[in-house]
């Protein structure tokens, strides 16, 4: 948002995704195809943040980590690699819950001071009696993050929204906003849980001296209940920050992809976004289509009269996006295919789910070292469609439906080829290599 690269509910993409060997996956094990931004991040969704990662630049993410000044983080972005956003850096519950208080301290001060930010306000406390600590000169630039951005981020932390929600945070019944985040160790080592709000920001940390795994050991499951506990038994000061107007804007939203409004979108809303927010890029999700007047079949003017067409804004996501958002949202609607007797022009009707470009398929073996089948897996937009699967120009079988096809396949290099029934056509080079 800093940057003006994202907004707070911009769809994000929550798809299965390999990076150079890299397959992050959520602690849920499942994937939702598309989410906003705000919740990928108070649901600690890992392969949305490892995605954004990638695009944002690690360097470029490890230098604002830097700058905020987490002394815990001594390795080159390369020795942490796309791990870092999911927390595969060393780093201490201090330096943790010293960075939010940071970020509060900031939006606090720009709010209460002519909207001015503090040179050195990422710095250590200062405990000992007699001295006094050093924020440096006011400036009008961040030191970091703006005011909006750090607003709008808590605002997305204070949301009730994490998983299992119903039965897991119903320890917290008080109404006093807080923006929180948990985060659990691989393994269940460790948990942890980090609050903040105007006067106070909490950190609780739950494991055990020899790092030893427990299961149920999680963040929303161990340590949240202690950060509540304790936020409890706090006075309280002020309810919420102040809103940073001076470093937000009013702009038009699309409500179903938060990206800003493009001219196809509705409905819409208006909202306040971060200042550098009216950069970013307008909806790509919502298109104008012709239709029949049945609504049944797109059409264009190579097939069909247009002056018994209709007109019609419509929200429609990527194939492999929508495989997985179309389950989860019954009220979504795919576009309708084209009629038979029309020329579809440089539409993506398929896309691979597994394998992606560029990613090894690894031969799955049982317990008795048995190896088992490849599953090929295949997005279509038409439900209906039929597709006929090849191996190096070899048929191997064809998908109605759901296209997942199981193969017995040797280790080595193959062109993988699908054509639907109506004679469209992608392929991927494969390489299948054996576990060992």
């Amino acid at each position: 948002m800093q940057s003006g690269e994202l907004l707070p509910k911009t769809l994000v993409a929550d798809v299965p995704t390999t990076i150079n060997g890299y397959s992050p996956e959520n602690f849920e094990k499942q994937f939702n195809g598309a989410v906003p931004a705000s919740t990928a991040l108070s649901r600690s969704l890992n392969v949305p943040a490892v995605r954004l990662l990638q695009d944002y630049g690690l360097q470029r993410f490890y230098n604002q980590l830097k700058k905020m000044n987490l002394g815990n983080i001594n390795h080159p972005a390369d020795h942490y690699g796309l791990t870092l956003i999911l927390g595969g850096a060393e780093s201490s519950l201090y330096e943790v819950t010293k960075g939010y208080a940071n970020l509060a301290a900031t939006l606090n001060h720009f709010t209460s001071n002519s909207s001015q930010y503090r040179a050195n306000e990422f710095s250590n406390p200062v405990f000992i009696k007699g001295e006094t600590q050093d924020f440096g000169n006011l400036q009008f630039e961040p030191p970091v993050f703006g005011a909006g951005a750090i607003y709008k981020t808590f605002e997305s932390l204070r949301e009730s929204n994490r998983p299992n929600a119903d039965e897991n945070w119903s320890f917290y019944q008080d109404a006093r906003p807080i923006a929180w985040k948990t985060g659990t160790s691989f393994g269940f080592k460790d948990a942890w849980a980090v609050g903040v709000t105007p006067d106070y920001t909490i950190g609780v940390w739950v494991g055990n001296a020899i790092g030893e795994g427990r299961p149920g050991l999680t963040g929303i499951q161990a340590a949240a209940p202690v950060l509540f506990d304790v936020l409890k038994v706090l006075p309280i000061n002020k309810l919420w920050f102040d809103i940073p107007y001076d470093d937000l804007m009013e702009e038009t939203i699309c409500s179903q992809s938060g990206y800003r409004a493009g001219l196809f979108c509705e409905p819409t809303t208006v909202e306040w976004i971060p200042m550098q927010g009216g950069n970013t890029a307008s909806c790509p999700y919502h298109l104008q289509t012709t239709l029949n007047e049945t609504e049944s079949y797109r059409i264009n003017s190579s097939c069909y009269p247009l002056e018994n067409s209709k007109q019609k804004n419509w929200f429609s996501l990527p194939p492999v996006m929508e495989y997985y958002y179309s389950r989860l949202h019954p009220e979504y609607k795919t576009l309708p295919p084209f009629h038979p007797d029309c020329v579809a022009e440089n539409e993506q009707l398929m896309a691979f789910i597994y394998p992606k470009r560029s990613e090894q398929v690894m031969l799955p073996k049982d317990f008795d070292e048995t190896i088992n089948d490849v599953i090929f897996k295949l997005a279509h937009r038409n439900r209906d469609a039929i597709v006929y699967w090849y191996l190096d120009e070899k048929y191997i079988g064809k998908t109605e439906t759901f296209h997942e096809l199981a193969v017995v396949v040797s280790p080595g290099t193959y062109i993988l080829t699908v054509m639907d029934h109506q004679g469209n056509k992608i392929q991927e080079k494969v390489e299948v290599v054996k576990f060992d």
